[in-house]
């Protein structure tokens, strides 16, 4: 892409909605509205056509041949561990660690960090907002160690009060692991305040960045976490791959979470010895090809500006909470003021999975149901919700085209 601007105001958003052939696509003979990018981003031409590249001109193992092929590969993939330590802020791309996704590299935290050093009746806080992702490895961990789980609530809008965080933390605390952004709610979680509360009682903090990431500038030094992690296909690039960077520090007092190839210094038979990290994180043949096609996602949302798409997503966003709000059946679940990226919604007489059916009709996508999140569903006392979500690709007139095909919705079921 060439020509940006240095601002959203002056970036062509339309030229870059472009760039992502699938959205000339018809669904239903309908021009398609792609409103689940929460969910999956698609993917612009430079992701795909690195990808091909990949594959059509330097495709070989990495880290094991001495042969061309596999020293082309082996630089360009290494080069996206920069790129991602770069795009997090931080200074050292051995802090970053490759991994099939977050939900992986969560588990990787909970087993290997968490295996070790967690005692019984330690204690472990997420948030009621968190995604399964960010609930399930603890509980794991927590049921092979004695440690105890709590969890912080949202109010009524969904916004986060530091306070009852605080009420929580003890001299038991050993992790903190939230969200940047709720994928429900959109509610912004304050973490570098929650960094610091972590660090006054020396536990760790972790930050689930899948939904923050993709809306917003991170620079981990600045957040003062210990780890953050997001996945790749939520960034406009391949999915099977995710980072998570973590404090080296740190990450050299953690045991293996996978035992294979490429992760160790000597074998025996009896025992081993383990590489630095990263490699000691990473066994196995990664995906190759896939890691590439990420970097080429970095460098595309680099080029435009990670402070220009959220400016520009918080414009589509207002035009959205206002178009939804003057709709009498329909209540939106999460109106924190300070939100990112998605719009969950009840409709009244209409169930979620009826209301996505129908727009599915219109060539319009978005997600229904429970959203990994059932304890934050029976937090409001409901089971599931209709959710909309945005991408630097979103446009006002796919608001539009959602509001109108709403009143199918209540032609049909209301």
């Amino acid at each position: 892409m060439s020509g940006l601007g240095h601002n959203s105001d002056e970036i062509d958003f339309k030229k870059i909605r472009s760039e992502f052939p699938i959205l000339d696509k018809k669904v239903n003979n309908k021009d398609l509205v792609y409103l689940d990018s929460a969910a999956s981003a698609q993917k612009p031409k430079a992701v795909i056509d690195a990808l091909n590249s990949a594959y059509l001109e330097t495709y070989s193992n990495v880290h094991r041949g001495l042969h061309w092929l596999s020293e082309q590969s082996t630089f360009k993939y290494e080069e996206v561990r920069k790129k991602a330590a770069n795009f997090l802020g931080a200074s050292n791309s051995n802090e970053i660690i490759y991994g099939s996704g977050a939900t992986h590299l969560i588990n990787l935290i909970a087993n290997s960090w968490g295996r070790k050093f967690l005692k019984p009746d330690d204690e472990i806080i997420i948030t009621i907002a968190d995604h399964h992702a960010n609930i399930v490895p603890w509980q794991l961990v927590s049921q092979q160690t004695g440690s105890k789980i709590h969890a912080v609530p949202v109010d009524k809008d969904g916004n986060f009060d530091i306070k009852d965080m605080e009420r929580l933390i003890n001299k038991k605390t050993k992790i903190i692991s939230v969200p940047h952004v709720s994928n429900v709610l959109g509610t912004v979680f304050p973490v570098k305040e929650i960094s610091k509360l972590a660090h006054e009682v020396n536990a760790i903090c972790i930050v689930d960045g899948c939904q923050g990431a993709i809306h917003l500038p991170v620079d981990v030094k600045d957040i003062d976490c210990d780890f953050y992690t997001f996945s790749s296909h939520k960034l406009y690039g391949p999915s099977g791959v995710g980072v998570l960077w973590g404090r080296l520090s740190i990450l050299q007092e953690m045991p293996p979470f996978l035992g294979g190839g490429d992760m160790i210094d000597n074998v025996d038979i009896e025992n081993s010895t383990y590489a630095d990290p990263p490699h000691r994180f990473e066994a196995g043949t990664p995906p190759i090809a896939e890691v590439i096609g990420f970097g080429a996602a970095i460098d595309f949302v680099q080029q435009i500006g990670m402070k220009n798409i959220r400016d520009h997503e918080q414009k589509i966003l207002k035009h959205f909470t206002k178009k939804l709000n003057e709709v009498k059946e329909l209540s939106i679940i999460g109106n924190s003021s300070n939100k990112s990226g998605v719009i969950s919604f009840l409709f009244d007489g209409a169930h979620p999975h009826d209301i996505a059916t129908i727009l599915d009709q219109k060539g319009i996508a978005i997600r229904a149901g429970h959203h990994c999140a059932q304890p934050l569903m029976k937090h409001f006392n409901i089971s599931s919700t209709a959710r909309a979500s945005i991408g630097v690709y979103s446009k006002e007139e796919e608001v539009d085209a959602l509001i109108e095909g709403l009143k199918t919705v209540k032609k049909l079921l209301g």
